[in-house]
């Protein structure tokens, strides 16, 4: 049976074993065994997570003739057809469990988000996804690839990049390079701030990250009257804490 590559739903299919191999050896499960691949699609990085002893597999595909050829392939595979960002976490498998995939690079920042979401359920994930978009996530204060997606994510997870992947062991082989990272939940469990105010200074921040932390809070929150010793910096050389000291500092402004 053959599975076409749907552009519709982003699909990409890895055809290397060596490199799903490398993915699959990457996840560390130190934290749990129990493990939920995204899109499997033809399952050439499922083969190897099932080969895995300590690993208990589920695997989530949209697509249902990935579904119908995943069934043939793998019968013993425990897997739910449905979409990841519109899934209901709930069931024991659910209560804690690792992430592993090929990310299709139209929703991986979607995907981040979800994950986000349930980080408290999630302790470590392995994912390749657009390399551009996999630098970023793991990128450190101070350049350019440095975003909200780096700070929200790394406020939680410790963010390491491990390979990059060449376009031409994938079917169709896609414009750009992959990138793998591993993300490994990190011990916060909560902000000493405000979460959603956090959330939405980091946003506003970068969304206009030419311009000063001034100049965004300032359209963002008129009635701050006082100066912040990071007024004058630009978002992307503030780290994860910086930001955390910044949500506390306009939080004790706004309630005054």
């Amino acid at each position: 049976m053959y599975v076409r590559p749907k552009k519709r739903l982003g699909q990409h299919f890895l055809t290397d074993m060596s490199v799903a191999q490398r993915i699959a050896a990457a996840l560390s499960v130190s934290y749990c065994n129990k493990t939920l691949e995204i899109g499997p699609g033809t399952g050439v990085l499922t083969q190897f997570l099932l080969a895995r002893e300590d690993i208990e597999l589920c695997a989530v595909e949209v697509d249902s003739e990935s579904v119908e050829y995943l069934k043939v392939e793998f019968p013993q595979l425990n897997l739910i057809e449905a979409d990841f960002l519109e899934m209901n976490f709930e069931g024991e498998f659910f209560e804690r469990f690792n992430v592993v995939g090929n990310f299709p690079y139209n929703i991986s920042s979607q995907i981040f988000f979800r994950i986000l979401e349930n980080r408290n359920r999630v302790p470590e994930v392995v994912c390749m996804l657009q390399r551009e978009v996999a630098v970023r996530l793991a990128a450190g204060p101070g350049g350019r690839d440095y975003g909200i997606l780096s700070v929200l994510l790394q406020t939680y997870y410790d963010i390491e990049y491990l390979f990059t992947v060449s376009e031409g062991v994938f079917n169709p082989p896609p414009k750009v390079k992959s990138g793998v990272i591993r993300l490994v939940r990190n011990s916060r469990t909560e902000l000493p701030c405000d979460e959603l105010l956090f959330f939405k200074i980091v946003k506003a921040t970068f969304n206009q990250r030419r311009k000063t932390i001034r100049n965004s809070l300032k359209s963002l929150f008129p009635q701050l009257s006082s100066e912040h010793k990071y007024y004058s910096l630009r978002p992307e050389v503030l780290s994860c804490d910086q930001f955390i000291e910044l949500t506390q500092w306009v939080e004790n402004q706004i309630k005054d």
